[in-house]
């Protein structure tokens, strides 16, 4: 990976950006389309559409959402202590004890997420995992007026955790699920802006997907494409305790390559279209089934006005909807190379309709 796309990524995964609350990684998405894109849009929601080679065939959706599993203020006490609701889906085991960073109208906000001391719990208590509505957030406020000059109720947070660079290629981080993808995406289009392809390229960074792939649906129905890509991640079943998992998610190991789905929700020649470029071009991928929908941006493009030729591209991810998420640098490369190839091969009038 080029030292420039590295530092794109990091700025990304460094945005602020749950669901609800992605200006941060819009401005940042946007502000690296720029530099090479024919066309940036970015609509009533905070998608962000890249356009390369307008008025080209077929027509190319690629989504990666940019949102993020988080927090938000319900409450401000009289003692200057937050209480808070999740954003999206949380492992209650997760936030206690953790750094939180809060986007405020004036900035941000360190906290901590505090929770009853173990040594002063019940004993019943102790074998259980502290609810969500049990943890507030500190912000080490005297009392309620010192915390309202500082934050206000819908304020969102996220566990403040950075980028660390691992041994033999591994990035360690928070919101890897989707940067991840965003990044992909971004970096496809790029690369398809020197390839000089025949599609039209809509690379959308999209939001809400934590809460229900709502920036995908609204972004597909306003690009209308003939061909749409989601690109998220997916559990890797390469580390311990995850047999059970292997069983019902497949086979997935980190650094193993791209993850192409099949099942209902892809398109099978769209799917036999990205496993022919794989092997043309020798990048690894690796198969895992989906009888039913996928929770992913991927749904809501196939179902879009009278229907969409779909896929979906994942990238092995480990400990996810935790606060370092792990993956591999040589996955995202190889999924960059996949997409940009596979787009580059569409001809206009290529038919995806499998019957």
């Amino acid at each position: 990976m080029k030292k420039s796309s590295l530092d794109f990524l990091k700025r990304l995964m460094n945005a602020i950006s749950p669901s609800g609350y992605e200006l941060d990684a819009v401005r940042v998405f946007r502000q690296e389309a720029e530099s090479f894109a024919a066309e940036v849009r970015t609509d009533v929601h905070g998608n962000v559409d890249v356009v390369v080679n307008p008025g080209g065939s077929p027509r190319v959706m690629l989504a990666g959402h940019y949102d993020e599993i988080g927090f938000i203020v319900t409450l401000i006490d009289s003692h200057g202590y937050l209480w808070i609701s999740p954003i999206g889906g949380w492992d209650a085991q997760i936030p206690q004890g953790q750094r939180v960073a809060i986007r405020t109208a004036k900035g941000v906000v360190p906290g901590i997420i505090g929770k009853v001391p173990v040594h002063v719990q019940k004993p019943d208590e102790r074998n259980r995992v502290t609810p969500l509505t049990d943890l507030w957030v500190d912000i080490g406020a005297k009392n309620r007026k010192e915390a309202e000059k500082m934050v206000s109720v819908g304020d969102p947070m996220v566990i403040d955790q950075g980028v660390a660079e691992l041994p033999n290629g591994r990035l360690a981080g928070r919101a890897f699920d989707d940067r991840a993808g965003a990044f992909v995406v971004l970096e496809t289009a790029r690369r398809l802006a020197e390839m000089a392809p025949q599609a039209e390229i809509h690379a959308v960074g999209t939001v809400q997907e934590e809460i229900g792939s709502r920036g995908a649906t609204t972004s597909a129905f306003g690009i209308a494409p003939d061909v749409g890509i989601a690109v998220d991640v997916t559990f890797a079943t390469d580390h311990p305790m995850m047999d059970g998992a292997e069983k019902r998610e497949g086979k997935v190991a980190l650094g193993g390559g791209p993850v192409l789905s099949r099942g209902a929700n892809i398109n099978p020649v769209l799917y036999e279209h990205l496993l022919a470029t794989a092997k043309k071009r020798k990048i690894p991928v690796q198969i895992v089934a989906d009888g039913r929908a996928t929770p992913t941006d991927a749904d809501p493009i196939q179902l879009s006005r009278a229907g969409v030729a779909a896929a979906l591209v994942s990238i092995p991810l480990r400990y996810m909807h935790t606060p370092s998420e792990i993956v591999a640098v040589d996955d995202l490369d190889r999924t960059v190379d996949l997409l940009a190839h596979a787009i580059a091969a569409m001809k206009p009038g290529q038919k995806w309709i499998p019957f």
